[in-house]
């Protein structure tokens, strides 16, 4: 029998194996929901996880339209942006975003916050397919499904 090893392996990019994973965002709580997202776009759901390697997998998020905030966060929370001019910092809500042209914003950039600044991670993000509908382009690709309700009661609003 082999003695066990006190030296940690680290998974080279050539050995990564990404899988395909599809959620369904309807009326699931925002924050819960992006921190399932960027583990798994990092891999931390891996036992091979390696922090410098991008070993994460790919996510399909459909309904991204109809995620839930708590409390009164829809009205009272304010994202802001600032255009580069002196005085020119903007606020909107999330309400505001999600009636507007692109609601999966709101979600795309709560998992943009969470995974790391840099080069790695914008190649993880490049792994998350946000739609805003039910239909997206990825069924060749055969996503398992994800129930992230099923996890946990709180990661759905009004369970």
């Amino acid at each position: 029998m082999k003695a066990l090893s006190t030296q940690t392996r680290s998974i080279k990019p050539a050995e990564v194996e990404k899988n395909w994973h599809i959620i369904d965002a309807d009326g699931l709580v925002v924050g819960r929901l992006a921190v399932i997202i960027a583990n798994h776009l990092r891999g931390k759901h891996k036992p091979s996880y390696t922090p410098h390697v991008d070993c994460g997998d790919h996510v399909v998020v459909i309904n991204a339209d109809k995620v839930k905030f708590t409390g009164n966060k829809t009205q009272n929370k304010k994202y802001y942006k600032h255009t580069g001019y002196a005085g020119g910092i903007k606020e909107t809500t999330p309400a505001k975003i999600l009636e507007g042209r692109f609601p999966e914003r709101v979600l795309e950039k709560a998992v943009e916050r969470m995974v790391p600044r840099g080069p790695l991670g914008r190649q993880q993000m490049k792994a998350l397919h946000l739609y805003a509908g039910t239909e997206h382009p990825h069924d060749g690709q055969k996503p398992a499904v994800l129930d992230v309700a099923a996890r946990n009661r709180k990661n759905k609003v009004g369970a």
